[in-house]
């Protein structure tokens, strides 16, 4: 119940997934508040402030998300949705949707997470 005020509450199916969800949503605020942190990194580095660029990155992760939330929608085709084809958000996500981007980098850290998990059981 508790939990149940800031989310959804889900029982794990199986017991052997316990570490997954560890992995996956236990350890997966730390992952999004570094991604944050990267983008205001990035925004630093292309001539903002250091206040400016965490205040629009943070900004950025909580719109979203409150869009990922209240609209139903997948995260993929919400992402769908605001890249231009051939735009600036495309440029972007070639870079991380690349063979060494984002989705390779997120599974490394997953397994890392996981097998911490089990070491730690």
């Amino acid at each position: 119940q508790l939990l149940s005020a800031v989310g959804e509450v889900r029982r794990v199916g199986k017991e052997s997934m316990i570490d997954v969800v560890t992995a996956i949503s236990g350890s997966g605020p730390a992952y999004i508040f570094y991604l944050t942190e990267a983008l205001a990194a990035a925004g630093v580095d292309l001539g903002m402030s250091y206040d400016e660029a965490r205040l629009f990155a943070r900004q950025t992760l909580i719109g979203s998300a409150a869009l990922m939330d209240k609209s139903g929608e997948t995260a993929e085709d919400l992402r769908i949705a605001v890249t231009s084809p051939g735009g600036t958000t495309q440029a972007a996500l070639d870079v991380l949707m690349g063979p060494t981007g984002f989705v390779p980098i997120m599974k490394n850290a997953a397994r890392a997470a996981l097998k911490r998990a089990k070491e730690l059981s």
